[in-house]
């Protein structure tokens, strides 16, 4: 059964009902029939929203990795600047600790 055939059928179903009250029940049958189509409309949004939503945080790494190499740079140079070679590494150990902090706790929620 098609998902419309319901929602026709409670359409014929309304104007059947119009035509044996008649028209002082018009505008309660409209709104009971409105009702029922905004229900129909909003499970379809949810189920296609469903359909089309990615995983929560999917992106997340990604842009944190992204901003890790953008700072990485500048705190490079930096760190290398003033205090060499030891600086760099401690900056970038930072920053990779960052990265496994953040992948860690997302790991953690999707279980």
């Amino acid at each position: 059964m098609a998902p419309e055939e319901p929602l026709a059928r409670d359409l014929e179903a309304t104007i059947a009902a119009r035509a044996e009250l008649g028209r002082e029940y018009e505008p309660a049958l409209v709104e009971s029939f409105a009702e029922r189509l905004e229900q129909t409309i909003a499970a379809r949004v949810e189920v296609e929203a469903k359909r089309y939503a990615s995983p929560p945080g999917s992106g997340n790494q990604l842009a944190l990795g992204i901003v890790s190499l953008g700072t990485g740079i500048p705190i490079t140079a930096i760190a290398g600047g003033t205090a060499s070679l030891p600086g760099i590494l401690i900056a970038w150990a930072g920053i990779v600790s960052v990265n496994v902090a953040a992948a860690w706790q997302q790991r953690q929620r999707r279980r």
